[in-house]
């Protein structure tokens, strides 16, 4: 399997070198671009966005593996890979911004393409990342970068349209972190939606972290706020609300329902099983990597090739929620 790497070896170049001398080659001397493309040639080496790409290598960089929502991405993404004919660098960024635009830096020199899953930075280091290789976002999106998100807002209005239709009028909702993209794209859902239904009022609990214990620390404010109902950032702090809604002896759903999204593997093995929003992470890894495989015809900046893909997702009815108690 020939890497970029591999390439620059032969070459006498660095990687940094041998992937601009491919992507960007007005960046770099002629003698040197030569080399560089005479050797990728005579070892048979394509990068990723060509019509063929044996043995290329791509990047994928995630926030917390140990969340079952960006496991499930690693998997689709080296599943379409390998059928590609690509391997795949894994690295977590432990929720760091600044360790993100590290693994970003080391990467850029090892691989041919990015996927950058839930990117941790600010928009302005995101406008900052260079343009070689290819980075493609999932669940994020920034102006200048290819981006596959799923339909937070409609996800946020289908869980919100089950509730008020199981009589539930006072709906809580449990944040993400600060400045998650995503929980401003399910908090701007969820105004939306809530003004299609004038009689709901919502009560916005805070922002936690997206982890169990976040869901922990949400459910005492949810037992305080006189909801019947809460949609939870995430599955799993919704799991965190079942399971201190438990031991303070409330009952789901028949006192107070709760509402997830992901619909991570544990939503089916808790007790009550978790209603939540089902999204396609398959489908969502598959698209990213279909994305960086594009022929360099269909460049990011080709009008014709949009910048962002949508993934839609769907509202799966389980036991942990039930019309409004009487």
């Amino acid at each position: 399997m020939v890497t970029l790497r591999d390439v620059a070896r032969a070459a006498g170049v660095s990687p940094a070198t041998a992937s601009r001398a491919l992507a960007q080659p007005g960046l770099v001397t002629v003698d040197r671009r030569e080399r560089v493309e005479r050797v990728a040639a005579e070892l048979g080496y394509r990068r990723p966005g060509t019509a063929t790409h044996p043995g290329g290598v791509l990047g994928l960089v995630v926030p917390d593996m140990e969340n079952p929502f960006f496991a499930g991405i690693a998997k689709g993404v080296q599943l379409r890979a390998r059928a590609a004919g690509l391997s795949v660098v894994v690295a977590d960024s432990d929720e760091d911004p600044r360790m993100e635009t590290e693994i970003l830096a080391q990467m850029a020199t090892q691989v041919d393409g990015i996927v950058l899953c839930s990117a941790r930075m600010s928009d302005q280091a995101l406008a900052r990342m260079p343009s070689s290789p290819q980075i493609v976002l999932v669940n994020r999106e920034a102006e200048h970068l290819r981006s596959v998100i799923i339909e937070n807002e409609d996800g946020i209005r289908q869980a919100l349209a089950h509730l008020h239709a199981l009589g539930h009028r006072r709906i809580a909702y449990a944040g993400g972190q600060w400045g998650s993209w995503s929980d401003r794209e399910r908090r701007r859902g969820l105004e939306l939606a809530a003004h299609t239904l004038p009689d709901v009022e919502l009560i916005q609990l805070g922002h936690f972290p997206t982890v169990f214990a976040g869901g922990v620390a949400a459910a005492d404010l949810v037992a305080a706020s006189g909801a019947t109902a809460v949609i939870a950032h995430n599955d799993l702090m919704a799991l965190g609300i079942l399971d201190r809604l438990r031991s303070r002896g409330t009952l789901v759903p028949q006192q107070v329902s709760v509402v997830g999204f992901d619909d991570v593997p544990a939503a089916t093995q808790v007790s009550p099983t978790l209603t939540t929003v089902s999204v396609p992470l398959q489908l969502l890894a598959r698209a990213a990597v279909d994305v960086l495989l594009e022929p360099h015809g269909h460049a990011p900046d080709d009008p014709a090739a949009g910048r962002t893909q949508t993934v839609p997702v769907s509202l799966v009815v389980r036991d942990s929620t039930a019309p409004v108690p009487v």
